[in-house]
């Protein structure tokens, strides 16, 4: 199932803000080639850029939908900033990086164990790997979406279902400390007021953590599917007094410096 650049931005402030938190906790130094890996529609990509003046930034999503949108936003940018489609799980530095970032990318792919050191190699001497990934799979947005993937009339299609593991701050920091002049690794749970009750948290993971499992769904499955999730948003979520909801969102935060 493909992504939606469109849906994804949905909630693009909301989204954006731990971009934000995540680079103004990177070490201050001269960055004159940075990477957005999983950049989406840009919103990362566009935070890269305003903070980094002097960067060359290289752009990269595996969906094109992201990185025609992406292109878009950064047209001003052209040529300081290329935006192309990629498998971030393969990527290969041209030079060495000042900064990698990625921003709710890394949670997708497997095999961190590998995957994070070979993103430090490509760092030049100094530079920093910044990592934001969601750390909610315990939150009651996703534990619906496996119980009713579970006991559904289409649970045989989720018999082999699984996402990539997640991981601890204690995971990574042993991880990484070994490789790298420091490690900073912190857990913020950030309070999202969103307009519309709870058919704004189906909307908000439709654009994220919905998408894997819709993807096995025919369209009447999926429409049913989104139904029963909506009637459990409306349970584990009710309005505030202001009538929005309240949507808890814990994220992993890692900024290795090499």
């Amino acid at each position: 199932m493909a992504w939606s650049a469109t849906q994804y931005s949905l909630f693009e402030n909301e989204r954006t803000r731990a971009v934000r938190d995540l680079l103004a906790a990177v070490p201050p130094r001269p960055v004159r080639h940075a990477t957005d890996l999983g950049c989406g529609p840009g919103n990362s990509t566009e935070v890269l850029l305003q903070q980094y003046g002097d960067a060359l930034v290289l752009a990269l999503d595996s969906d094109q939908d992201m990185i025609d949108k992406a292109r878009e936003r950064a047209r001003l940018k052209v040529p300081r900033v290329r935006c192309e489609v990629a498998d971030i799980a393969l990527w290969n530095a041209a030079e060495p990086q000042d900064l990698i970032l990625a921003n709710a990318s890394l949670q997708w792919l497997p095999e961190h164990g590998a995957l994070y050191p070979h993103l430090v190699q490509q760092l030049s001497e100094g530079g920093s790997l910044a990592v934001q990934t969601p750390d909610n799979l315990d939150e009651p947005a996703h534990r619906r979406m496996r119980e009713i993937a579970g006991q559904g009339p289409w649970k045989e299609k989720f018999s082999d279902f699984a996402l990539p593991p997640r991981h601890s701050a204690t995971f990574y920091y042993d991880l990484l400390s070994p490789l790298c002049a420091r490690v900073d690794v912190w857990r913020t749970t950030y309070h999202h007021p969103l307009i519309g009750g709870a058919e704004a948290v189906v909307e908000w993971f439709k654009g994220s953590g919905l998408r894997p499992y819709l993807a096995r769904l025919d369209e009447d499955e999926r429409a049913a599917f989104l139904q029963l999730y909506l009637q459990a948003m409306q349970q584990d979520y009710p309005a505030a007094t202001d009538g929005k909801v309240l949507l808890p969102f814990p994220r992993l935060f890692v900024v290795a410096t090499r």
